[in-house]
């Protein structure tokens, strides 16, 4: 399979995790996969009152440059390290 693939597989077998991930890991797993399919954060920063979309902004945005492929290499790497977790 080429890294397409493996990254569709990972992002399905991400919602099929045997326990919930903590928030820090949603985040990371969320900031990778916006990376790797929209590239670097093209949104404002949400506002003040609404703190889960600041942080998944964030965790979005501090990516900044990495390369497409990379992040599904990253994103592919935590869903297997969470799933043996």
């Amino acid at each position: 399979m080429g890294l397409d693939d493996d990254f569709k597989t990972a992002a399905d077998e991400a919602t099929k995790l045997p326990s919930k991930p903590s928030d820090a890991d949603m985040l990371v797993l969320y900031g990778l996969f916006k990376q790797a399919n929209v590239g670097d954060c093209n949104t404002s920063k949400p506002g003040f009152l609404d703190m889960k979309g600041r942080a998944k902004w964030d965790a979005w945005k501090k990516l900044e440059g990495k390369g497409q492929d990379d992040a599904k290499r990253d994103y592919i790497s935590k869903v297997e390290e969470l799933k043996s977790a």
